[in-house]
């Protein structure tokens, strides 16, 4: 039986994930921090402790190298898939050295604590469409990498660190760039659920307004449940390498507000106001991914449309 290690296994990415690899036989184990309150709601379903089960957690933090070197020798792990970040761009303005801790040290301090162990997983890491600038018609694995937030910096030592543990040390670290990807499990504040909970508390009768920033931002929105397998697959492939994950769309916030208000039959104009409070700096423009790559070796498609992403999301039956 496989063993697999997922950090950030509490958000969205990472509940997908450990669900698609139990039903391929995984063994799962997952990275939680230790808090004052639990953030589990995405994997209650799927942990049973007292039962016996797939699946195990263990506390630690991608912070704390010493807690990743317990938890590595422990686990001994076939493949690894690295998901923990701060991954909110806006809040990265916010806290640029914590961001630049989590999300570009964090890889690091697991690479460098599987690297000290002598281990050989196959590696998965995380990168992001936020390493672009979006100044190209469209991005793909050669185009130049030029973040313009906190994040999209910290993401790309990140990524690089990979590609340097992967020439240097010759580890199986696969990199995967991926597009915007939501779902009905993503945090409520990142756009994208902020008005699909913002239209259902209209449709209620909770509240009467939606306050968001930039209307004309343009994003590559893909459902993530169908971005978790194309992970899955780079780490089946006989050489590591770096893929774009991505629908080739681009659909700005406005036309997510009208799809996701016109389910319900209602003009998106007549509730939604723009303040300033939600102005991002320096924000990317446009991002729009070549998937051709992916496609081609390892036969990824994305199967969920923009129309059927927005549908799911606004939806008001209650998902897992």
């Amino acid at each position: 039986m496989h063993k697999a290690l997922i950090t950030g296994v509490t958000g969205q990415d990472g509940s997908h994930l450990a669900e698609f690899l139990l039903e391929k036989g995984y063994e799962v184990h997952g990275i939680v921090r230790r808090t004052s309150t639990f953030n589990r709601e995405r994997i209650d379903h799927i942990y049973k402790p007292d039962n016996e089960s797939n699946f195990f957690l263990h506390y630690g933090d991608i912070t704390d190298p010493f807690s990743l070197i317990r938890i590595l020798n422990k686990v001994k792990p076939d493949e690894v898939y690295h998901l923990a970040a701060q991954s909110h761009v806006q809040v990265s303005f916010e806290t640029p050295y914590y961001t630049a801790q989590a999300t570009g040290i964090g890889t690091l301090n697991l690479l460098e604590a599987i690297r000290s162990l002598e281990l050989n997983p196959r590696i998965y890491i995380a990168s992001t469409s936020e390493l672009y600038s979006g100044k190209e018609e469209e991005q793909d694995e050669l185009t130049p990498l030029k973040p313009k937030s906190p994040y999209g910096v910290a993401k790309l030592y990140s990524h690089e660190i990979g590609r340097v543990y992967r020439e240097s040390y010759g580890m199986f670290i696969a990199r995967g760039i991926l597009f915007n990807h939501e779902g009905e499990r993503r945090g409520e504040n990142f756009v994208t659920q902020k008005i699909a909970n913002g239209v259902k508390e209209i449709v209620l009768g909770k509240r009467k307004k939606l306050k968001l920033g930039n209307l004309d931002a343009k994003r590559d929105w893909g459902y993530a449940p169908d971005y978790v397998e194309a992970m899955w697959l780079m780490l089946q492939a006989e050489e590591p390498d770096d893929y774009v994950v991505a629908t080739n769309e681009t659909h700005s916030v406005r036309n997510f507000c009208e799809e996701a208000f016109n389910i319900y039959g209602l003009h998106w104009e007549d509730y939604v106001e723009v303040s300033d409070q939600y102005i991002r700096l320096n924000e990317v423009d446009t991002l729009k991914g070549n998937y051709k790559k992916i496609k081609e070796k390892l036969g990824w498609t994305p199967k969920t449309k923009f129309k059927e992403l927005v549908k799911k999301m606004v939806s008001l039956k209650e998902s897992k």
